[in-house]
């Protein structure tokens, strides 16, 4: 059996794809195991610089595996539990936390649909380069469910809350060029090219100043639950930081002598 997840470092470049092709890449339990722990590998690895994620076949990611789900709730319903649902604090909350906290950048290469948990992994990411014939779909209300995979934090910072809350009531299909428009899409690329085009945005970030990155993660993550003075205060812990890496002294460096800097992300 092929391997659910894919994970590759190639020059600073962790690249994890979602390898269910012929399951749109649904997230079943191995799928979801494999990935949490895949991004905590590339979080962990000094030798990863950025992170590429993407699908194999004609989508990014479905979301939930429902045909193992609903064996699942009937195992649940015999026993009388609800252990189901505890897939979200198990496996979706650690995919976003370790997409959202790890100090690199992350970009997401939607190559297709990506509805449910598949739409939050998208959002989470730092950078989303998208397929001309890729779609979003929240998908949650259309089987009875709420939103999870932290799509009722990122989504309304992406695009605002009316419009977060219509995606959520009324789940549809949001064409690439409609999530341009709203502010899903960073990029937004003829499908043949996606695999490059977002391979060379993930190389640009690995071979950028990673702890810059990084410190540029913390502080909007900061910014957006937190007012003005702590945040002034937030960027001047980090910006501090930032001035005393060997990066920023390659960069001005560089900078006077009229150099292209070539950092070492430290």
């Amino acid at each position: 059996m092929a391997d659910a997840v894919l994970h590759e470092v190639t020059d600073g470049l962790a690249t994890i794809t979602l390898n269910r092709p012929d399951a749109m890449n649904a997230l079943n339990t191995e799928t979801k195991v494999a990935l949490r722990d895949s991004l905590r590998r590339a979080a962990d690895d000094p030798a990863v610089r950025a992170v590429l994620l993407i699908g194999s076949g004609r989508a990014f990611c479905v979301g939930q595996d429902l045909k193992e789900h609903i064996g699942l709730l009937a195992e649940d319903r015999e026993r009388g539990s609800g252990s189901t649902m505890t897939t979200v604090r198990e496996h979706y909350n650690p995919i976003v936390t370790a997409i959202a906290d790890m100090p690199k950048p992350v970009v997401a290469g939607v190559n297709g649909v990506a509805a449910g948990a598949g739409a939050g992994f998208a959002f989470a990411a730092d950078y989303r380069v998208v397929a001309d014939t890729a779609a979003f779909n929240t998908s949650f209300a259309g089987v009875a469910l709420t939103a999870d995979s932290g799509v009722s934090w990122t989504l309304p910072r992406l695009i605002g809350h009316g419009r977060a809350a219509d995606l959520l009531f009324f789940p549809r299909n949001v064409s690439a060029q409609e999530a341009q428009e709203l502010g899903i899409a960073n990029k937004v690329v003829p499908a043949a090219d996606l695999a490059a085009e977002a391979e060379a945005v993930a190389r640009r970030l690995a071979e950028g100043p990673t702890a810059a990155y990084a410190a540029i993660k913390a502080s909007l993550a900061h910014g957006a639950a937190h007012d003005l003075e702590s945040t002034l205060a937030k960027e001047d812990e980090l910006q501090v930081r930032a001035g005393a890496s060997e990066d920023h002294t390659i960069a001005v460096e560089a900078f006077v002598k009229k150099e292209k800097p070539r950092f070492l992300g430290r």
